[in-house]
């Protein structure tokens, strides 16, 4: 069965990391992505986040609004100070305190994508400097959905993917460049639609 969702998560290091994922990404990627990466707040350079990425990759990425849709080669980022909660079929926003000293939490998007896809949602996390996303990880294994950690040796900070691990020892340990060529094949190629 073909993965519907990819949720990366990353911390410290990590839009050069999530850059390197997403550039990887075929245009006709056949799942929807959501990303959680902790930011310090409105600096041009945060506001930029998802321009950044959108000129750097094949996929069309923008910034998550509550009820956005989740639609195969789309990649909804979670805005700054918000939590994003994924729901079968779309996203939705909340400002409850933030979880691991992070919003958005890392923890909080992979459990739910967990949640609402079981089997067909996939966990990734890169590099950071704490623990947020192990727990989230864990709970996207225990429902059957591949978990992914970027190779500590390869992370700008390696506490977050080094966490990841111990919560999900099974996780497949991956390169950046090879995250992305494992997603495709996950994924598999969009549908097209029947005309």
């Amino acid at each position: 069965m073909a993965v519907a969702l990819v949720a990366i998560g990353a911390s410290w290091g990590g839009l050069q990391a999530v850059e390197r994922v997403l550039g990887t990404l075929p245009p006709d990627f056949g799942a929807a992505v959501v990303i959680a990466q902790h930011r310090q707040g409105q600096t041009e350079q945060e506001e930029r986040l998802t321009s950044l990425l959108d000129a750097r990759c094949a996929l069309d990425v923008c910034e998550a609004e509550d009820k956005a849709a989740l639609t195969p080669g789309t990649v909804l980022v979670a805005p700054a100070d918000y939590h994003l909660l994924v729901e079968p079929e779309f996203v939705a926003l909340s400002v409850d305190p933030p979880v691991n000293h992070s919003r958005p939490s890392i923890d909080v998007m992979l459990a739910t994508a967990a949640d609402a896809y079981g089997e067909r949602a996939a966990g990734v996390v890169l590099t950071g400097a704490n623990a947020d996303g192990a727990a989230g990880l864990a709970r996207i294994a225990a429902r059957g959905g591949p978990a992914i950690v970027q190779d500590p040796d390869t992370a700008a900070r390696r506490e977050m993917p080094e966490a990841a691990l111990a919560a999900t020892p099974g996780a497949q340990v991956l390169a950046l460049e090879q995250i992305g060529a494992l997603l495709a094949e996950l994924a598999g190629p969009r549908q097209q639609e029947a005309s």
